[in-house]
């Protein structure tokens, strides 16, 4: 994963809970990198599950619900630092269609060694979006906060609705994006 998430779930964690909570998560012996982790970096996902199993530990909050209050947090701050993400969309279902054809592409141009997930999106009606996620890492609660964060970005309400379908090769998430208005 690239290292510019796991800073920014650093800061989410500093912001949103203290920097006492930030050292404790970070002082977990199982991670590869002894805690120590920069924006330009490129690291494995299990150090991520590792942070955030921590932080539900501490915060006895659930590891869902923090992943995915991760994910809205993560799309603000990549949109704030990569402003073009979201340039001549102006919905959350216009970015969202877009997200494997155009963003990712902009991604790879910054980080070529990124592992992205996989997105098929078809519109069902104009205001409902099919969106298939598909990955080797298990992170599926993080694209739905990514999802959220996206409906936050562009002031509309979004009911989604998901499915799994993950199998040993790799996870799959279906969802269907309402919007609301």
């Amino acid at each position: 994963m690239m290292g510019v998430v796991y800073t920014t779930f650093m800061d989410m964690v500093a912001e949103r809970f203290s920097e006492d909570v930030l050292d404790e998560v970070l002082d977990d012996p199982g991670l590869s990198t002894g805690g120590a982790f920069t924006s330009v970096g490129y690291y494995g996902h299990t150090d991520m599950i590792k942070l955030v199993v921590r932080l539900s530990q501490i915060t006895k909050l659930p590891v869902d619900t923090l992943i995915e209050a991760f994910g809205e947090h993560l799309f603000g701050v990549l949109v704030g630092k990569y402003p073009t993400l979201a340039e001549g969309r102006s919905s959350s279902m216009e970015l969202l269609e877009v997200v494997d054809t155009a963003i990712h592409v902009e991604v790879l141009k910054l980080y070529p060694n990124a592992e992205l997930p996989e997105f098929r999106c078809e519109r069902l009606e104009p205001s409902v979006l099919h969106m298939e996620y598909r990955s080797k890492r298990p992170f599926s609660r993080l694209a739905l906060g990514l999802i959220q964060g996206c409906a936050k970005h562009y002031g509309e309400t979004l009911e989604i609705s998901h499915e799994s379908f993950d199998s040993e090769e790799q996870y799959e998430t279906h969802f269907t994006i309402k919007r609301i208005q």
